[in-house]
């Protein structure tokens, strides 16, 4: 009997912490921030890892939505990470050499993908 009780718990305790897993899952993201995602594969996924402190080549951009708002006085996260994007040589991230990101990638970008990808790394927090 104490055999079966400490199983029913056990399968209890299992049931709660998946419970917990379906709390703790990603925000679903806008459709222009969805799209985002595909156009951040196909432009930045190459350097820029989205999780944790994983550095492909540039920094992780994980919780960039948190940390650019702070990066430049007087400027949002969604300036700063447009900014950073076009005009890449205006900041550097502290332990990356300079001209790491090429000055050109603005051009390479249509602007309504520059949009959806700003879109999506604003979700990242």
């Amino acid at each position: 009997m104490l055999i079966w009780i400490i199983l029913a718990l056990l399968f209890m305790s299992v049931l709660s912490a998946c419970g917990n897993l379906a709390a703790m899952a990603p925000p679903t993201l806008s459709p222009q921030a969805a799209q985002g995602r595909a156009q951040f594969e196909k432009y930045c996924s190459r350097c820029h890892g989205t999780v944790g402190d994983t550095i492909i080549v540039g920094p992780s951009l994980a919780g960039v939505a948190s940390r650019a708002g702070n990066r430049i006085a007087g400027m949002d996260a969604q300036a700063y990470i447009r900014s950073s994007i076009e005009e890449p040589g205006a900041y550097t991230v502290e332990g990356f050499p300079e001209g790491i990101m090429p000055p050109n990638f603005k051009e390479q970008i249509p602007p309504e993908n520059l949009d959806m990808i700003v879109a999506y790394l604003l979700t990242l927090k």
